[in-house]
């Protein structure tokens, strides 16, 4: 084979030196403490059965989409799941992407226009910086969930000579921070806004499943669907599933169909992954799974206060939670010593999040039970305090 250009050589060794190169983790059978699967779906029987049905109800035996929805990808199972999600959010249209990354991609690298203004939390997701990189709009970040630095920087662009009141705003942010696990002050980035009449958008790719009347989400759970801009929901997270949705108006739907590269150049989902988002979503009704993760979201701040670990974990109350142990290298030892404890943790290392912030992250699921926990925390303390 064709040796790999020195450029990327290059980078590779470099990496390799900071200690910080990825590689494909293999399969294993310890405590799950890493994954995304909050609530258990993505191994749920009877969800994987219910998809089996609709499929069977709606007589459909197709393997592929066939092409992009635009031309014969656009089977009927989308237009009942995208009326369902609708429906579901509280929305005026939902339009389905391949994945959160496409959606993101997709919208950041369209919506916003020349001459229009980003505003983003420092700490947010790649595939928004990414989609985002793609726009031809200006892009600034705001210090993490401070609508204080935001105002800032704000007044600092109002008063710049190029700017005029035709300029678009638009103000991105998390509705739970995927790194941190924390969530903003929603709130007062809505007043914010509205005051100001710019365009918030919320990602709500962790906060799916876990937050709001079954699973809505935190926006609907404050009551805020109908004053912001554009919400972006996957299904890769508590759904257990593949895809996501991006609701708003329709008029943004429609926009979206036109000028969204991502989901236009694209071949569609395949009618098993649409039947799995609504057996997912319907699962949302027994609320026992989101019952149950609250419940050792609860244990699990409470043992991290008990075992004087409060101090190392960044504060939340969500799924997340995130043990902060500066360095590469440490970081990435003291996971493999819990692993090889039986517990399935994952260390995230620099470039991911800022040098000196690296990080345990433990992910909390409706099927961890408080032994667990108490044992993985236990597991912790004794080798953070080594």
């Amino acid at each position: 084979m064709e040796e790999l250009p020195k450029k990327l050589q290059k980078k590779l060794q470099k990496r390799e030196e900071k200690n910080a190169i990825r590689r494909l983790p293999k399969g294993n059978t310890r405590v799950d403490f890493s994954s995304n699967d909050y609530l258990g779906f993505a191994r749920s029987e009877k969800i994987f059965n219910r998809t089996g049905e609709i499929l069977e109800e709606k007589e459909i035996c197709n393997n592929g989409a066939t092409g992009s929805r635009l031309l014969s990808g656009n089977h009927g199972l989308y237009t009942d799941t995208e009326a369902y999600l609708a429906k579901f959010h509280n929305a005026e249209s939902a339009l389905i992407f391949n994945s959160g990354y496409d959606a993101n991609l997709g919208f950041f690298s369209s919506v916003p226009q020349r001459g229009d203004v980003i505003l983003y939390d420092e700490f947010i997701h790649a595939s928004i910086r990414d989609g985002i990189a793609l726009s031809n709009a200006k892009s600034y970040k705001f210090t993490h969930n401070s609508i204080y630095d935001l105002e800032k920087r704000l007044q600092k662009i109002r008063s710049d000579e190029s700017y005029t009141e035709s300029v678009e705003i638009y103000i991105v942010t998390e509705s739970v921070f995927s790194m941190d696990g924390d969530v903003p002050y929603l709130s007062g980035l809505v007043d914010f806004c509205k005051k100001n009449k710019y365009h918030l958008v919320v990602d709500e790719a962790h906060a799916i499943g876990v937050f709001g009347e079954k699973g809505c989400g935190l926006v609907q759970e404050q009551g805020f669907e109908d004053v912001i801009f554009a919400r972006i929901n996957t299904f890769g997270k508590a759904l257990g599933c593949h895809g996501a949705v991006i609701l708003g108006s329709k008029q943004l739907k429609r926009y979206l169909v036109n000028f969204a590269r991502s989901f236009i150049y694209t071949t569609g989902l395949p009618p098993h992954t649409l039947a799995t988002i609504k057996a997912a979503y319907a699962e949302l009704a027994d609320t026992s799974a989101i019952k149950k993760l609250h419940n050792n979201i609860s244990v699990f701040n409470t043992v991290v206060e008990t075992k004087n670990l409060t101090s190392i974990f960044i504060d939340s109350v969500s799924a997340v939670h995130c043990c902060i142990i500066s360095g590469n290298e440490k970081v990435k030892r003291i996971a493999s010593l819990i692993q090889e404890k039986g517990f399935d943790v994952k260390p995230i290392l620099s470039p991911t999040v800022p040098e000196g912030k690296e990080r345990l992250r433990f992910c909390l699921h409706s099927y961890n039970n408080q032994d667990e926990i108490e044992d993985v925390l236990d597991v912790l303390a004794t080798f953070v305090s080594d």
